[in-house]
């Protein structure tokens, strides 16, 4: 069931026009549904290309603006990753805990500082 997009040349628009099989759409003439106009022009419309989560999180290991300040250890790099992360998997931060972790970084706190305030050392058990 495609959906196309044209431009309409008497009412200067771009319409949608829904057509219930690909040989119904090539078989009619379209007609523009704000003026009833039939010089429309076919536009190419955008397409969305879907990508499994292995695929976009390869793509972003590969990104060096991603990686870049990780080794050497730039908290604000970290944070930055880290809210990549979870844009990129469509989450959001449930956990006040690691968003207060998150906003620390972005401030410029280390992150074995945050761990130590938060009692989350290794030293701390």
């Amino acid at each position: 069931m495609p959906i196309y997009e044209y431009y309409c040349f008497d009412c200067r628009k771009k319409v949608s026009l829904f057509f219930r099989t690909v040989s119904a759409a090539q078989a009619t003439t379209p007609v523009c549904p704000v003026c009833g106009g039939t010089r429309l022009h076919r536009l190419i419309s955008r397409v969305a290309v879907v990508h499994s989560e292995e695929a976009r999180m390869e793509r972003l290991m590969e990104d060096p603006s991603l990686m870049a300040g990780l080794e050497n250890e730039d908290p604000r790099a970290l944070a930055r990753f880290m809210r990549t992360m979870q844009n990129e998997l469509g989450e959001e931060v449930d956990d006040p805990e690691l968003g207060e972790m998150i906003d620390r970084l972005e401030a410029g706190e280390s992150p074995e500082a945050i761990e130590a305030s938060l009692g989350l050392d290794e030293t701390s058990e």
